[in-house]
C-alpha cells in the first residue's frame, strides 16, 4: 500500500505579529513548524503503513527551506520525502496550490507507484480555508472524506475503507473503495516520538526535489500569482477587548437563583437580546 501525505511548513502562529503600519504579517524571525493539523494525518498514515505494510511518501510545496519540515516528517518514520519548489509557485492561493500538488501526486504515482490513499490535515493554521485537500481530490478524481475522526477499518485486498467523520448532525460512518483522499481532524491521535534510527535515516536521506517542469506541470498560468484569483485586501490583528469578565458569587445560592442571576447579567449587557427572545417566543 502506498500512502501520500501532504504537509505544509507554516510560521509558528504563537509568535506571529502584524505590522502596525502596513497591516501585513511579519514573518522575519518567526520560527517555522509543520502545520499541526498535518501531524494528525501523518500519524494516521504511519499507523496504516505499520499495520498493512507499504510506504509513506511525504509531499510539500514551498521554498527550499521547506526541506526542514520534510526531514522532520522523516524522523517520525515516513519513508520518502518530495519537495515541490519553484519560483513560479510564489503567491499561490488554494486554487493554484491544489493544482500544483495534484500534478506532483500524479508524478509520484508514475515514479514510485500509484497512491492508495492521499492524506492531509483538515486545514492549515496560516490560512484556515480547508480547501486544498478537497481541491486535490477534485482534480485527481478521488473520492474524499473530510473531517475524519477515525479510520475504522481498511481492507487492502478488497480495496475498501471505512471511516468515521464529523458532521453537523453528529458522526457519519462511511465506506468506500480505494483510492481516496482523507483529511484528518485534530485530536484524533498523537504523533509518535521518532526513533533514533529514523532520525539518523532522516539526516542521511536525499530529499526528492522537483521543479514545475520536473513535476510535469506544463501550464504555468495555473501556478503562483497568475493562477491565483484570490486577493487579500488587508490583514489585521483583532483589537484587544477591554471589557472584563463579570464574577458572580455562588455562595449560598441555589441553581435556580444562579441561573436567574446569570440570565439577568446577560440581558443587562445585551438588552436587545431580551427583546429578540421575547419576540421569537411570541411567534
Amino acid at each position: 500500500m502506498h500512502i501520500v501525505i501532504c504537509i505544509k511548513q507554516v510560521p509558528d502562529s504563537a509568535q506571529i505579529r502584524v505590522h502596525p503600519v502596513t497591516n501585513t504579517i511579519m514573518r522575519q524571525g518567526v520560527p517555522t513548524i509543520i502545520n499541526p493539523y498535518d501531524l494528525f494525518a501523518l500519524e494516521e498514515a504511519l499507523r496504516l503503513r505499520d499495520a498493512h505494510g507499504g510506504e509513506v511518501t511525504v509531499l510539500t510545496m514551498g521554498p527550499p527551506m521547506a526541506e526542514d519540515a520534510l526531514r522532520k516528517a522523516l524522523t517520525y518514520g515516513a519513508d520518502r520525502a518530495v519537495l515541490l519548489t519553484d519560483r513560479c509557485f510564489a503567491g499561490s492561493d488554494t486554487l493554484a496550490t491544489s493544482f500544483a500538488l495534484s500534478r506532483a501526486i500524479v508524478r509520484i504515482g508514475e515514479t514510485f507507484g500509484a497512491p492508495d490513499i492521499v492524506f492531509a490535515g483538515k486545514q492549515t493554521i496560516d490560512g484556515d480555508t480547508a480547501q486544498v485537500g478537497p481541491g486535490i481530490a477534485k482534480r485527481l478524481g478521488l473520492l474524499q472524506f473530510t473531517y475524519v475522526a477515525k479510520i475504522d477499518s481498511i481492507d487492502v485486498d478488497a480495496r475498501e475503507i471505512t471511516v468515521k467523520r464529523r458532521s453537523e448532525g453528529g458522526t457519519q460512518m462511511l465506506k468506500s473503495r480505494l483510492p481516496c483522499l482523507v483529511t484528518m481532524l485534530e485530536g484524533t491521535n498523537e504523533i509518535r516520538r521518532g526513533s533514533l534510527d529514523d532520525a539518523m535515516r532522516a539526516a542521511r536521506s536525499q530529499i526528492v526535489k522537483w521543479s514545475a517542469a520536473e513535476a510535469g506541470i506544463d501550464d504555468l498560468n495555473k501556478c503562483g500569482l497568475r493562477g491565483s484569483p484570490t486577493v487579500v485586501k488587508r490583514v489585521f490583528a483583532p483589537t484587544t477587548r477591554a471589557e472584563k469578565a463579570t464574577q458572580i458569587d455562588m455562595t449560598d445560592k441555589t441553581q435556580h437563583d444562579l441561573a436567574d442571576e446569570l440570565i439577568a447579567a446577560i440581558f443587562t449587557r445585551q438588552p436587545a437580546l431580551e427583546h429578540e427572545l421575547a419576540f421569537d417566543g411570541g411567534q
